[in-house]
């Protein structure tokens, strides 16, 4: 690696993704009154049907979640064409009624990323589209968590080759194509933009597969030398009618 200079990762960005963690503050929720409760909600729904009128329209996509352990209790998950709809919805938010219930947990912002370690990848290419604006799945679970590539002495990413990187990567992806149709995939970047390098997002029926593929990918080389993890969230799916339920509203 001597006199070698490292070529950065090609990739193409897509929608940016909001990822906005919220503790709700039960024992305030509990003392307001029933009609207080019932137009903080209807003012959450009038946010949730804008959601989903640009999911519609195919302009992004949403799910909220209820997310398990002390760590929040709510996750609302958006991904937009740009950061200023990203801003829009979060004042939305932040300007609601029902925000004077909820405190915050955690935040991450980033950019849906695909990336090729030894060439340009081609944006028109029919399946790349797709993954750089996908669907938040309408059921399920997900699993979120921020992670870094390591540079320390010699177990550096950043000063691998290229083509090394590749074949890392290639040797990961495999074990992941193990899991296709049992747990959906979103990696996006965040250089430059938030505190970790990427966001993963994992989706599935069954929070199970969550625990064997982070396992399993452990012991591929690309994590088990050069890969740096934050905390990971974990919740479930929240229609209309569950949330409800979960407010005490229903």
């Amino acid at each position: 690696m001597e006199g070698h200079v490292p070529e950065p990762t090609f990739t193409l960005e897509g929608w940016h993704v909001l990822h906005d963690f919220r503790r709700l503050d039960f024992p305030r929720w509990r003392k307001a009154s029933p009609e207080e409760r019932r137009e903080a909600w209807e003012g959450l729904r009038g946010l949730l049907g804008a959601w989903g009128q640009v999911e519609a329209e195919g302009r992004g996509s949403f799910g909220v979640y209820q997310v398990v352990t002390q760590k929040a209790d709510l996750l609302f998950l958006n991904l937009r064409e740009g950061l200023d709809e990203l801003l829009e919805l979060e004042a939305a938010l932040n300007r609601s009624l029902f925000a004077q219930y909820l405190l915050p947990a955690y935040g991450f912002y980033s950019v849906v990323e695909l990336g090729s370690q030894e060439k340009p990848l081609d944006p028109e290419a029919p399946y790349v589209k797709p993954r750089l604006t996908p669907r938040v799945p309408k059921s399920g679970y997900v699993c979120f968590y921020p992670m870094n590539k390591r540079r320390q002495g010699q177990d550096n990413w950043y000063l691998l080759p290229a083509k090394e990187r590749a074949g890392l990567m290639r040797a990961h992806g495999e074990t992941g194509r193990k899991y296709q149709g049992k747990v959906l995939q979103v990696i996006s970047g965040a250089q430059g933009l938030d505190d970790w390098e990427w966001g993963v997002d994992l989706f599935s029926e069954d929070p199970i597969q969550f625990k064997k593929i982070v396992y399993e990918m452990r012991f591929d080389e690309v994590s088990a030398r050069y890969g740096e993890f934050g905390p990971f969230f974990v919740g479930k799916y929240l229609d209309e009618e569950a949330l409800a339920r979960f407010l005490g509203v229903s």
